[in-house]
């Protein structure tokens, strides 16, 4: 077949239909993670934005912004609330000088050996009502809850007993994990993630509550830290996929469901994809002769969980929200035999 349409004007047709295409979005939002750019969680947020696109048929086009992007980590609560931002992807307890709910909900620190078990959790048991009823006053809406994993603790120090936690200076955020450290007898170090590699290399800290044992060994945190604790004990944090509150009620019903839907499977996915590459990690560093992997003992991980149970309890009395947080969650641990 023969096309009398010139090259030129042809190219020009194509390339204007792309113009329109992209313009096309009914939704433009920008979204900042507590991730720098390349960490797999990084990726996997991106491709969740590809994703809501895809499904909502280009009505909704999202651009992912690496951690300190627009503003600080601890900064995307009010930037969200503030229209600076449409929505974040992050842990929670960055805002716990807000209030100290965020703390607790965002990671209840020695509660989860699963983060399939916090996810029912989150989802069915009415954890992300109630962490609605914390954040909506801020004005923002969580769409719904995700979770990294248990997290790896690299350690320049070998730590086989909470007795060794004993003046380790542990990088801890801000918040319950920060506590539960300090009453297990660590000193902990507030530092910001991307300064946990430089922090170990130059002993500003000793081991580091950080991330999953794969970033861990991705970012070399093993060449200063050679005994990473795995599987993890003591974080599993959430991470708060959010919009601003009235964007979110301006929303027509298929959208909002097709947000939720997406998130769900982010979730899912988040956790699968994270727990392939741990044991993918954890086989290849076992090959190394410079690493030893620690599992901390039984015994010393319910000895770890008694001290942060009774700074759950003692967050408990901070306000009505950790109040019912406490309740609702241990409630929940207790009637599926996780406690």
């Amino acid at each position: 077949m023969m096309f009398n349409t010139p090259l030129k004007t042809l190219t020009v047709a194509v390339l204007g239909a792309m113009a329109f295409n992209a313009q096309a979005a009914e939704y433009e939002w920008t979204f900042q993670t507590s991730e720098t750019a390349g960490e797999p969680q990084f990726e996997m947020k991106k491709a969740w934005a590809d994703n809501v696109e895809q499904m909502s048929d280009g009505r909704i086009a999202i651009e992912i912004l690496p951690v300190g992007a627009v503003v600080q980590a601890n900064q995307t609560l009010q930037a969200v609330e503030s229209g600076i931002l449409q929505g974040h992807m992050t842990d929670p307890s960055y805002f716990t000088g807000r209030d100290p709910a965020f703390g607790m909900i965002g990671n209840l620190v020695g509660a989860w050996s699963d983060p399939y078990d916090f996810l029912d959790y989150m989802n069915n048991a009415g954890g992300e009502t109630l962490y609605n009823k914390l954040v909506e006053p801020y004005g923002l809406h969580l769409i719904g809850a995700a979770a990294t994993g248990l997290e790896s603790l690299p350690s320049t120090k070998p730590i086989r007993s909470v007795e060794d936690m004993q003046g380790l200076k542990l990088r801890a955020p801000e918040g319950m994990v920060y506590n539960i450290f300090e009453a297990a007898g660590a000193t902990p170090v507030n530092l910001p993630g991307s300064e946990v590699y430089t922090g170990l290399e130059k002993g500003v800290i000793d081991a580091a509550d950080y991330t999953v044992f794969a970033t861990n060994q991705s970012q070399g945190l093993h060449e200063f830290a050679p005994y990473p604790l795995y599987p993890g004990f003591h974080s599993l944090p959430m991470v708060s996929v959010s919009l601003n509150k009235e964007i979110w009620d301006g929303l027509p019903a298929d959208l909002q469901a097709i947000l939720e839907t997406s998130v769900d499977d982010l979730a899912y996915e988040m956790v699968a994809e994270l727990k392939t590459r741990d044991l993918e990690a954890v086989r290849e560093a076992r090959q190394n002769p410079d690493i030893e992997i620690i599992d901390l003992p039984a015994e010393e991980r319910t000895k770890f969980r008694n001290i942060a149970k009774e700074e759950w309890a003692t967050w408990a009395e901070k306000n009505e929200i950790t109040a019912e947080f406490y309740e609702s969650v241990v409630a929940y641990l207790e009637n599926h035999n996780l406690l």
